[in-house]
């Protein structure tokens, strides 16, 4: 079956198999939005770093596919139609991977952009672009810092001797700790009163975090903002070289489009 057959549902009996490239508050609403749909069937794939992630509607799969190549096998072995990434902010390689392997098999990518954080009135940021310019310039401060990066990206932090760490994390980290630290394991969202208390009660200097954007997480840098701490802020990286949608509302209108009209590649990248 042709791409405009696969995407127009030429077939009653072979619904357009839609890929999600999730593990995101917002791919779990495409998810959802999408799951009434007969004409589609949805799969989507995370990444599988929490035992008990939540799980979207539609056919879910865990784990990574092995790079480029393993990615390309799954699109052609799953009949996939189109995919969308809506993966993290600072899932770069992903996001490369889906690219590189839609291109490749010439099949349409429509790419989730969450808008980063602003610094509004009231912010004290001090901007870095990775892990490693954080752990700088907390190291240089010697001060007590409340680490909120996930556990991923902790090991950029193990030299920093003379920093206290609050580690908040959802999974117990597979990297070892900063020498001096103590590990919380929660699982937010976190209103703002849960957040300046959590400032409070451990005498916090600095707060260091990516800015992922979006709504689920940003009370602790209202609670910073509040109490007048600073925030090293992670720049989230370049994740997407064509045109990208930034609501939701877009993702299933693009969609909609390739479903009616059977729209090339290019014009989603």
């Amino acid at each position: 079956m042709g791409l405009s057959e696969k995407l127009q549902g030429a077939h009653r009996d072979a619904p357009a198999r839609v890929l999600i490239l999730g593990g995101t508050g917002e791919a779990f609403e495409i998810a959802l939005r999408l799951a009434t749909r007969t004409d589609l069937q949805i799969i989507s794939s995370l990444a599988g770093r929490v035992s008990h992630p939540k799980q979207p509607e539609g056919i879910v799969r865990i784990g990574g596919f092995g790079g480029v190549d393993g990615l390309t096998s799954y699109l052609i072995q799953e009949d996939i139609a189109a995919v969308i990434d809506a993966t993290h902010p600072f899932a770069a390689v992903i996001s490369r991977n889906a690219a590189e392997a839609c291109q490749g098999l010439g099949l349409p990518l429509i790419a989730f952009a969450r808008p980063p954080w602003v610094k509004t009135k009231g912010d004290r940021w001090y901007e870095v672009a990775d892990m490693e310019s954080a752990a700088a310039f907390v190291a240089s401060q010697k001060g007590r810092v409340f680490l909120t990066i996930g556990r991923q990206a902790l090991g950029a932090f193990k030299l920093c001797k003379d920093t206290w760490f609050l580690i908040r994390a959802v999974e117990k980290p597979e990297e070892a700790l900063p020498p001096d630290a103590l590990l919380i394991l929660d699982r937010g969202p976190f209103d703002l009163e849960h957040e300046l208390q959590l400032l409070r009660d451990h005498t916090i200097d600095y707060v260091v975090s990516k800015n992922s954007g979006g709504s689920a997480t940003y009370s602790k840098i209202e609670a910073a903002r509040k109490l007048g701490i600073p925030v090293v802020m992670i720049r989230p990286p370049s994740k997407h070289h064509g045109k990208t949608c930034e609501r939701i509302d877009e993702v299933l209108t693009s969609l909609n489009h390739l479903l009616l009209h059977g729209i090339a590649q290019d014009d989603f990248r």
